[in-house]
């Protein structure tokens, strides 16, 4: 297999539930627990600009309405996206991916952006995400992953690419391959050492998320996985020594 840069341990929208998600508050506490690499996700506004958000609808993480992909970045940097975790956080901005990228030039910090498409909006998000970062990142490669085949075709370029799976599915490998991916995604509940090592076979690095308890860890480790998502900042300080660490 080619060489794999990218840390073991990587921590869900910069910090898990400690944190809004998917802000610069939330990359802060999780480089504060000792994460060096994160995972996030990125769409485009209607003008364009990649930022940060996980849902289609602005609801259930700022106050906002409405489609984000339907409206310009003006009107969406600002609004608040930290109230609704908690009042400590209220006026926390959506995070743009510029802002990430400078954090993580300056930090030293490793990601893996998830395409993160609306409806119909797949093609756009993967090929605008690539122009953007080809014009402007200057931080470690991102990995760049999503659930979307067309998003992935989109994004073909210089960046590694990740096919993500709800389950694990025998053709999983071949899929991988055909898009062009250097690795694979799972949820972690279907995905054993069977699993991990035809995908190690087909030279493609094998990830697992969102893992949030130290038995499943352990499991998946001693199966031989190449990486971990979680929410939780604790988890690693939980595991035995000789497992990997941040």
């Amino acid at each position: 297999m080619e060489s794999w840069p990218y840390p073991f341990w990587f921590a869900h929208r910069g910090a898990g539930r400690e944190a809004p998600e998917n802000t610069l508050a939330a990359f802060r506490l999780g480089m504060a627990a000792g994460f060096r690499a994160f995972e996030c996700d990125v769409q485009l506004s209607r003008d364009g600009q990649p930022f940060l958000l996980h849902d289609d609808d602005l609801a259930r993480t700022s106050n906002g309405r409405g489609l984000a992909c339907a409206q310009d970045w003006a009107l969406l940097s600002q609004l608040d996206a930290g109230a609704w975790h908690s009042s400590g956080h209220a006026g926390e901005p959506l995070a743009s991916l510029a802002a990430l990228e400078h954090l993580a030039q300056a930090q030293g910090l490793w990601l893996n952006l998830e395409l993160k498409p609306a409806p119909g909006q797949a093609r756009r998000v993967g090929a605008g995400v690539v122009q953007w970062l080809q014009r402007h990142w200057r931080a470690a490669p991102p990995l760049l992953s999503s659930f979307q085949s067309e998003a992935l075709r989109a994004a073909q370029g210089p960046y590694p690419l990740a096919l993500l799976l709800t389950r694990w599915r025998a053709d999983a490998p071949t899929l991988a391959q055909q898009l062009g991916c250097r690795a694979l995604v799972c949820q972690h509940a279907s995905l054993d050492g069977e699993g991990i090592a035809a995908l190690h076979a087909a030279g493609l690095r094998a990830l697992a998320y969102t893992v949030n308890d130290a038995a499943e860890a352990r499991r998946l480790c001693a199966a031989g996985v190449d990486g971990l998502i979680t929410d939780r900042l604790d988890l690693p300080a939980a595991l035995p020594a000789a497992l990997p660490h941040p």
